[in-house]
């Protein structure tokens, strides 16, 4: 018996760690390797891939792909349809391979607005808010509002999220 919920129509591979409380729910997959922590919710079409490491009391909207070189810290919130990438020059015809792969980190506490684009090889830092659409193209310091196409900061937040003054 687990301590932590699977849909039906979910695959989880061999090699996976899920943390108590944990909620995977429809049409997901987990990837060899991949480590969930406790009290997690991965909404409907979550694909964590291989090797990726999420923290406990992570929030993972619908429709969102965690690639690997991605690390998601505890508490991050990834809104629906949001997107990671891990590789600066993909080409079909020359994979690299996860030789090619740039990290990412999200740090403690940070959110991610629906369909935003975190470009690969930066690091969100703690509790940063970045809006919804925004396109994040470097690093975003600790609580900084990230907004806009390139991501430009616009403001600060505290640890709940409310923008300061």
């Amino acid at each position: 018996m687990t301590d932590y919920f699977v849909h039906e129509s979910s695959y989880i591979d061999d090699d996976v760690a899920i943390g108590k409380g944990t909620k995977i729910w429809h049409f997901c997959h987990i990837q060899k390797g991949a480590r969930i922590g406790e009290n997690c919710s991965l909404g409907q079409n979550v694909n964590v891939s291989n090797h990726v490491k999420i923290g406990n009391g992570v929030k993972i909207q619908n429709n969102v792909s965690i690639y690997e070189g991605v690390e998601l810290e505890d508490y991050v919130f990834c809104g629906p349809s949001m997107v990671f990438t891990n590789d600066l020059t993909p080409r079909a015809k020359y994979p690299k391979g996860t030789a090619g792969y740039k990290r990412t980190l999200v740090r403690e506490g940070a959110s991610i607005g629906a369909n935003a684009t975190i470009v690969c090889g930066h690091t969100i830092g703690k509790c940063a808010m970045i809006a919804a659409g925004a396109v994040v193209t470097k690093d975003v310091p600790d609580y900084a509002l990230m907004a806009g196409v390139p991501a430009k900061q616009i403001g600060w937040v505290n640890e709940r999220g409310e923008r300061l003054e």
